[in-house]
């Protein structure tokens, strides 16, 4: 995985002009860690935010109360709220970041709302649009969060190197 992929994604923001935030619920930081192993991640990585506790997602990223209330914090438009909350939250002279990478989902051991241990939301933001990607990885703990950091590094380089 990983610091290549990091600097790969950081390659083609870098090229667009573009900034990163990233905001992470069950990666709690290692998304953001893999990012800044990468020399030179200040050049476009502005910022991020461990939303773990389900409220933290409303108060700080703006995701709405009722869809957390509704629909838990794994799902497909929360991790989009998510994404699109922490542009914001990082932004620098009032200039939002024009990506957000958002993480999401179910590590285990247990499952607090019924959905499947390893279901995982990954939600981007960019200039030209927004997608959310669902997963179902197996494994253990460690495992689930590794394969998540692995997937929103693809996602991300997927949309930002079109």
């Amino acid at each position: 995985m990983s610091e290549t992929s990091a600097a790969a994604v950081l390659s083609a923001l870098d090229e667009r002009g573009w900034t990163l935030g990233v905001a992470e619920s069950l990666t709690g930081g290692a998304l953001c860690a893999e990012v800044v192993s990468v020399p030179g991640a200040s050049a476009v990585l502005l910022g991020g935010v461990v939303a773990y506790a389900t409220s933290v997602k409303a108060t700080v990223l703006g995701v709405d109360a009722e869809l957390l209330a509704r629909r838990g914090p794994v799902h497909p438009q929360v991790a989009l709220e998510m994404a699109g909350g922490v542009r914001r939250v990082v932004s620098v002279d009032d200039r939002p970041a024009d990506v957000g990478v958002s993480t999401t989902g179910i590590a285990g051991p247990d499952s607090p709302d019924g959905q499947p241990v390893g279901t995982v939301h990954i939600g981007i933001v960019t200039p030209n649009g927004a997608q959310a990607r669902e997963f179902r990885f197996r494994g253990d703990r460690d495992s689930i969060r590794a394969q998540t950091v692995a997937a929103a590094l693809e996602a991300l380089l997927d949309l930002v190197a079109e």
